[in-house]
């Protein structure tokens, strides 16, 4: 048994994986442990039925990537069944936003899929005893957390109103559920059950087979041989020095993991020693360059493998004038004493509303993310991996010292890990210091770009890019988790304030 430090998106998720840690896990095990209370309890911000990444760098091995993302599904289905069982909405959310949901939104899974090989290839704990904390908190209720709250005012009646059995756990006696109040879906307890002695019972058991009949009857595409089919992808991680550290993030087909590296690459080019109003003018340049580079680029999947060495090569070259001219994610990071660090990223998008009949296992709308499926509704081929902002992000230094990190937010994802990464491993700043730092993001807006910012940073418009102050640190840039150990001193985690995230420390000692 070894020290873990587990920081996660509450600390509920965060005490599972030390909880999991002191039975003898791992930092995978109890990375794997706070992301299944997470996506239990975090009611819209995430689903069971979602999908993701995970970032491991081992001990004594060479960092992987388990591309566990969701898949376009419909194999085997005439054409005459692509473009329905969903309806686009509107919601205030993030400033104003629209999303597609439903049954028809639903992509092919693969969260759990993911989590199962990454637990075979380096878990210690048994696999049934990563779900006894989430069950447990299923069963005992739960209180709604500030971020879901905030998500579900917006989305509880569009997204999650629907279908009888999801409005069910968000309206019990027909009275919304807010912020504080005690969540129960006792049917999820009975699921995790389930997929804890049996986990392919999402991909070939009875729970696909109630996924799929639901899917058909409501117009969706999800068949049983997209689920039977569907495997993660064991991926060599994009890679990127800090100074004397070597980072490793997601790599292509995801957007999220390179375009952060093109971000580093370019800001190593520059001689950083304080967030001064230069400094930041430099960083609104380069997230700009990367930002279009990638919406004019990447955000298609034709030819986005080549893209993406192309933006990798002009970032090397700190080149950011070539690149000019060419709610809904959780994270847990884990570090243990051995030296292994654990990054999980996974999303279920903004929620698809669909409910898996009898399960209380809320599906995906993965296919409706209309911001990351340039060709639009149902117009991939079915197997093709879609695209995502996720950046599951693990570092090592040569005195063995490792370091993991991630977080949700959309778009802001790259840009809050690359400004905490950054702040930490260049200018030197705790984790905590790193964390709470204020951020700034470059939004693509359709009149002029525009630097969203918080409170204490010395920003001023230049060109035709505009300003958008915020009044306080918000959960838009972010919730960042991260974990950290060190041969010199103990296993350590920090958590975004933003989002209400939790640290945990678990393993020997405890």
């Amino acid at each position: 048994m070894t020290r873990v430090a587990v920081a996660a998106a509450t600390q509920a998720a965060a005490d599972a994986g030390a909880e999991v840690a002191s039975r003898g896990g791992n930092a995978l095990d109890a990375a794997i442990a706070a992301q299944l209370v997470a996506m239990s309890t975090e009611l819209g911000v995430i689903a069971p039925g979602g999908s993701g990444f995970i970032t491991i760098w081992p001990a004594g091995g060479r960092p992987v990537v388990v591309d566990a993302y969701a898949e376009m599904p419909g194999r085997g289905l005439p054409s005459d069944r692509f473009g329905g069982g969903g309806r686009r909405v509107a919601m205030g959310y993030g400033g104003g936003m629209e999303t597609i949901v439903g049954w028809g939104s639903v992509a092919t899974p693969g969260a759990f899929a993911g989590l199962t090989a990454a637990h075979e290839a380096f878990g210690a704990a048994p696999w049934e005893e990563l779900f006894a904390p989430a069950i447990a908190t299923i069963e005992g209720g739960f209180p709604l957390s500030p971020a879901c709250g905030e998500y579900l005012a917006y989305s509880h009646d569009v997204i999650f109103g629907w279908d009888p059995e999801s409005r069910a756990v968000v309206s019990p006696g027909g009275v919304a559920i807010t912020t504080g109040d005690c969540v129960r879906n006792q049917a999820l307890a009975e699921t995790y059950r389930e997929l804890a002695v049996e986990p392919r019972s999402l991909y070939e058991g009875d729970l696909a087979a109630r996924a799929v009949a639901a899917c058909a009857a409501a117009g969706g595409i999800l068949t049983a041989d997209d689920l039977r089919a569907y495997r993660p992808v064991w991926r060599s991680p994009a890679m990127v020095a800090v100074d004397d550290w070597t980072v490793a993030t997601n790599p292509a087909p995801a957007v999220g993991g390179v375009t952060m590296v093109a971000m580093l690459l370019l800001m190593k080019a520059y001689a950083l020693e304080q967030w001064d109003e230069p400094a930041l003018r430099r960083f609104a340049q380069v997230q700009r360059a990367v930002m279009e580079y990638r919406k004019e680029r990447l955000d298609h999947h034709d030819h986005r493998t080549e893209h993406v060495f192309e933006l990798l090569a002009l970032a090397r070259a700190g080149d950011a004038g070539a690149l000019l001219s060419s709610p809904s994610t959780i994270h847990a990071s884990a570090v243990d004493a051995d030296g292994t660090a654990v990054a999980i990223t996974l999303s279920a998008g903004y929620g698809s509303g669909g409910m898996i009949p009898g399960s209380g296992f809320w599906m995906n709308n993965s296919l409706g993310e209309v911001e990351l499926i340039a060709e639009g509704f149902h117009a991939l081929e079915p197997g093709t991996r879609l695209s995502s902002n996720m950046a599951p992000t693990v570092a090592r230094r040569p005195d063995g010292s490792v370091l993991a990190i991630g977080s949700p937010g959309a778009d802001r994802i790259t840009t809050a890990i690359a400004s905490v990464l950054i702040n930490h491993l260049h200018l030197g700043m705790s984790l905590d210091e790193a964390i709470i730092h204020p951020r700034m993001h470059i939004e693509l807006r359709a009149d002029a770009p525009t630097m969203a910012f918080e409170p204490g940073l010395a920003v001023t418009p230049f060109g035709d890019v505009g300003v958008r102050p915020y009044d306080s640190t918000s959960m838009f840039f972010g919730g960042v988790t991260a974990a950290e150990w060190s041969p010199l001193g103990d296993v350590s985690g920090a958590a975004d304030a933003r989002r209400s995230g939790g640290v945990a420390i678990g393993g020997t000692g405890v």
